[in-house]
């Protein structure tokens, strides 16, 4: 057994593991607390919607384990059982030039995978959603949802795909740099075109239309000398009761979208509040910040995948015979979330420190206990659990825990360090 076929074996085991253990701890520390409402939410939050909560976060991670096992055994038969040297070698044998010969094998793994994860994707929306009262959806319009997202795949995804390889194959040694130039231009532009262009085909966006809550906006945005494209509500209830709001796009193509299920439930203050969040990642270059940061990340992505290409150790210790552009990047793809998987916990901190920074400004700009009323008024619906284990927090949550996040905001009104 090659030494690389080992150290993938590992950081896969290890990854498995400690998914599972963490999984493991979540559920314990969330049942444990099934019976009484944390004393800090005990008169704002009932037992029932407290219990509610808890069996809808030990659902899903139920589902989550079972998911981890079916992934993990598929990327051993792709990779190690032969899977993608089995289709590359079939595709290889019908004569097309090398770029088609790699579209075909990606789009066809690509494919199959997906296929292999529709059971758990209704089983997710059809079944758990639906037990916890938030699935909306119907069969007819997840249908159509997947076959829009098929349809964008082919007309944005395989050019790209096709563009990277091609550069892999023909523009020498530094391929690297342009087809990492040509994924963030990509990446941008999909950005800028989100709101405009693409998140229509799936949602209906409509102008906000309470007076009285726009005038308010308009007020919070001039305040915080902020400017839009638009304050915009979207029909999110057709799919989920689920609620929230966000800013998408960049530059003069920004939009504040708020779920109409969020309007709902929460009052104008505690609307503005949430908007004066959201504000804060604005204000505190968080969306720039990260933007960055993934440009990092994807330029040592691309630059290691090109020191990886060149190694034939590579596609062998990982069950493909033949070295080619097109393999190497499926087999790059695939793998690294076993070696990055020990990092995520970072990403998540980073997460959490700039929703911290969010709190913050919007104390400064609006009613900070309208903010509070409305996360918890989120979390209730949500369902989301207020008592998370702390080291599958640390893990994954990009956002701090509903107890340690209030406490944060109280500090603040108070003049205490938050720590």
């Amino acid at each position: 057994m090659h030494i690389f076929t080992t150290v993938f074996l590992s950081f896969l085991a290890a990854s498995v593991v400690v998914r599972l253990w963490l999984s493991h701890r979540q559920i314990r520390h969330v049942q444990a607390h099934h019976d009484k409402v944390p004393a800090a939410f005990a008169d704002r939050i009932s037992l029932q919607d407290h219990q509610r909560a808890a069996d809808y976060s030990c659902s899903k991670l139920r589902v989550g384990r079972v998911m981890l096992g079916w992934e993990t055994l598929w990327l051993l038969l792709w990779t190690l059982g032969g899977g993608i040297n089995l289709v590359d070698q079939w595709f290889s044998g019908l004569g097309y030039p090398t770029l088609i010969t790699g579209i075909g094998v990606i789009l066809t793994l690509t494919l199959v995978s997906s296929v292999l994860d529709l059971p758990f994707s209704l089983y997710q929306t059809f079944v758990v959603e639906e037990r916890f009262g938030f699935n909306k959806t119907t069969l007819s319009t997840w249908f159509v949802d997947m076959l829009k997202t098929i349809l964008l795949i082919a007309l944005l995804g395989v050019p790209l795909l096709a563009a990277i390889l091609w550069l892999m194959n023909q523009a020498g040694e530094h391929w690297w740099v342009y087809a990492w130039l040509l994924w963030m231009g990509f990446s941008l532009t999909m950005i800028w075109a989100y709101p405009a262009f693409i998140a229509p085909l799936f949602n209906k966006f409509s102008q906000l239309d309470n007076a009285s809550l726009r005038t308010r906006i308009e007020d919070l945005l001039s305040r915080c000398g902020f400017h839009s494209r638009g304050v915009y509500v979207v029909d999110g209830s057709r799919r989920s009761s689920h609620g929230n709001a966000y800013f998408t796009g960049f530059g003069e193509n920004k939009r504040i979208v708020f779920y109409d299920t969020l309007l709902e439930s929460l009052s104008e203050d505690e609307v503005e509040a949430v908007l004066a969040h959201e504000l804060g990642h604005f204000k505190r270059k968080h969306i720039n910040k990260s933007l960055l940061l993934s440009a990092v990340i994807s330029a040592v992505g691309f630059a290691m995948l090109a020191w990886l290409m060149g190694s034939e150790w590579f596609y062998t210790s990982l069950g493909v015979e033949t070295a080619s552009t097109h393999a190497a990047l499926i087999l790059f793809m695939m793998i690294m979330p076993a070696f990055t998987y020990f990092i995520s916990p970072l990403f998540s901190a980073l997460s959490r420190k700039h929703e911290f920074e969010a709190d913050e400004f919007a104390h400064s700009n609006s009613d900070y206990k309208a903010l509070i009323s409305a996360l918890v008024n989120m979390y209730r619906d949500n369902a989301s659990t207020l008592t998370p284990d702390p080291l599958h927090s640390m893990f994954y949550d990009s956002h701090p825990p509903a107890s340690i996040r209030i406490d944060h905001l109280e500090n603040i009104a108070s003049g205490r360090s938050s720590g």
